[in-house]
């Protein structure tokens, strides 16, 4: 497993990732999702997650710099056909190193609550609840749904 930074030539392999039905229901609209993460705003940086030199997955960290609150946040994506490998585990163990190592103390991940595969993932590797965010996120329905904070402080990582 490898994480590069994103590119705008992973623009379709990045589409297509965050189209495939069992990602796309966390995620938002695929379009708008994959602008998101080839615009490289400010704080925000997005790597793909390669595999045997495929392109499997996507990441993406954010920070927060303030030196009273230094800490950073995690978003991932594994296509489905890659469920199960580990690969969505070694690219937060990796990324979540890098950024301790660049000095924050603590990570933050926020999935869906209703989203038990990537939450049970995100505990084995020592994220921990904090709480629920009510009504975080709106579905493409228009319906509101929780989500699930989770942090990570360094030397909790498993």
């Amino acid at each position: 497993m490898n994480l590069r930074p994103l590119t705008e030539a992973d623009r379709p392999r990045v589409h297509e990732i965050l189209s495939a039905p069992d990602v796309a229901k966390w995620w938002g609209e695929p379009g708008e999702e994959t602008d998101g993460l080839l615009a490289k705003e400010g704080d925000q940086q997005a790597y793909a997650i390669e595999h045997n030199g495929q392109t499997v997955g996507v990441i993406q960290s954010w920070e927060e710099l303030d030196h009273r609150y230094r800490h950073a946040g995690i978003d991932l994506a594994v296509h489905p056909d890659h469920y199960g490998l580990g690969l969505g585990a070694q690219a937060i163990r990796t990324l979540a190193q890098r950024l301790f190592d660049q000095g924050h103390h603590r990570i933050t991940i926020d999935p869906a609550a209703a989203n038990v595969r990537a939450i049970h993932v995100y505990e084995k590797l020592g994220f921990r609840r904090v709480g629920i965010l009510r009504d975080y996120e709106q579905g493409a329905d228009g319906s509101w749904h929780d989500g699930l904070l989770l942090d990570l402080l360094k030397g909790e990582l498993k």
